[in-house]
């Protein structure tokens, strides 16, 4: 059973399990706060760098791919294409020329040198990079992708940037300053009383017969699981109270980092089955969720917990 709530120094709310065990100490506190003066960096370069990076390498690509741009890296699912390279590098160069000293953590690099994610744990300000998330989406002419770059200082998010450029969207979300899409501010709100919880789930293709199984708890009365398109569409969908709640089982840190703070910054909650904070170094305690509020997160983490 899920019941407490604590909030940390980062600004996230976790859910504690304290049924069978005591309430864990905050974790993290042992790490420094973050010490970046994020008044020194031109977020909307930034933005800027984001749309540029789509304009120039993904959108002149999206439904004119050749079968040669397309690449198997690890199946048939799982695929990367001649943009998602081309973005990375593109603001690989664009955000370390905006913050000099800063590193680059980015899907594609990691998958060429896992070494590369050794930059989690450093002191340097880290960028986190998915160029092309829903990367199957993209391939199939499916609007529903989208470009997620987040800030990260000592294991804290402390700005994101969530682009869907065929869709238009575009959510900037900074760490104690709230969630914007288009410029405008937004809310997750809470779900109605008595609705059925629409949850989108780790994609049954990208997923273990053990994580199945500890998914499969959410199919019960009141909640509607549903396999996920992009996570950072989804975490989207959450700050804007759309969808009630995300239970994800894996956790690259370029699928999540942007998404968490902006459905943090609009209000909702999340937490590991754990009961602690989500870590984008890893390590994590799996699976977890991000919701509209920590009602609905501690009912999701309740019915996840109960199937290990």
């Amino acid at each position: 059973m899920i019941e407490a709530i604590r909030t940390h120094h980062s600004g996230e709310t976790a859910i504690t399990p304290t049924a069978t065990t005591p309430p864990a100490a905050a974790p993290a506190t042992d790490r420094p706060e973050p010490s970046l003066d994020l008044s020194a960096l031109d977020l909307a370069a930034v933005e800027a760098a984001v749309r540029r990076a789509a304009a120039d390498e993904i959108m002149p690509r999206f439904r004119q791919l050749a079968a040669e741009d397309i690449v198997e890296k690890n199946g048939p699912h799982d695929l990367v294409t001649v943009a998602d390279r081309l973005a990375e590098e593109h603001l690989t160069a664009s955000l370390t020329a905006l913050l000099p000293g800063s590193l680059v953590v980015g899907e594609e690099a990691v998958h060429a040198d896992p070494s590369v994610l050794d930059a989690l744990h450093g002191d340097a300000p880290v960028w986190i990079v998915d160029p092309v998330d829903g990367t199957r989406q993209f391939v199939h002419g499916d609007p529903g992708f989208a470009t997620l770059v987040a800030l990260a200082h000592r294991g804290e998010v402390l700005a994101s940037w969530t682009y869907a450029p065929a869709l238009g969207l575009m959510a900037v979300a900074r760490r104690g300053a709230g969630a914007r899409l288009n410029g405008i501010p937004i809310q997750a709100g809470s779900p109605a009383s008595g609705t059925v919880l629409d949850v989108a789930t780790s994609h049954f293709d990208f997923t273990t017969d053990e994580e199945k199984r500890v998914l499969a708890t959410l199919e019960t009365g009141g909640i509607a699981p549903r396999p996920c398109g992009s996570a950072g569409l989804e975490y989207l969908h959450v700050a804007r109270g759309e969808i009630d709640a995300t239970a994800f089982s894996w956790e690259n840190a370029w699928d999540h980092a942007a998404g968490l703070l902006l459905v943090h910054e609009a209000g909702g909650a999340s937490g590991t089955v754990a009961g602690q904070p989500f870590r984008i170094e890893g390590g994590n305690a799996l699976p977890f969720t991000a919701a509209r509020d920590t009602a609905t997160a501690r009912r999701i983490l309740g019915l996840l917990a109960a199937a290990n």
